[in-house]
């Protein structure tokens, strides 16, 4: 499965996030089949990673779209859009990302999201040199 993802130039310190619902990011198969690492601290909300993102220490994220009841969960997809909107209003640090959703039009959408970040991002850094 072809994976979008930024390894962004970050410092090495902070925590790993893994959004999803239903994979633990723990389980061999899990990292074998989506790519998760082992050592992410696996939050199943939008809500729970927003909380763990205004706390500034994440240096990774990867996400999943489709997160169980959208109309009270939410979805991937609104998680990077609202990191893109950080982004934007410089709220959040910069972080790498990957998506490993299974859904392609969900994959699309917050690849398209967190690329856009990416792009205040580094307008940012610009700005500061």
């Amino acid at each position: 499965m072809n994976w979008f993802s930024k390894i962004a130039n970050t410092t090495t310190s902070g925590v790993r996030l893994w959004l999803d619902d239903v994979r633990d990011p723990a389980d061999s198969h899990v990292q074998r089949d989506f790519g998760s690492v082992g050592d992410e601290i696996w939050v199943k909300t939008p809500s729970e990673a927003i909380d763990m993102l205004r706390e500034g220490n994440v240096a990774h994220i990867s996400l999943d779209h489709d997160l169980g009841d959208d109309e009270i969960i939410g979805t991937g997809y609104d998680l990077a859009k609202w990191i893109e909107e950080a982004a934007f209003n410089k709220k959040i640090q910069r972080i790498a990302w990957r998506v490993h959703s299974a859904n392609p039009v969900g994959r699309t959408r917050m690849a398209s999201a967190m690329q856009s970040a990416d792009r205040f991002w580094d307008m940012l850094n610009d700005s500061s040199t």
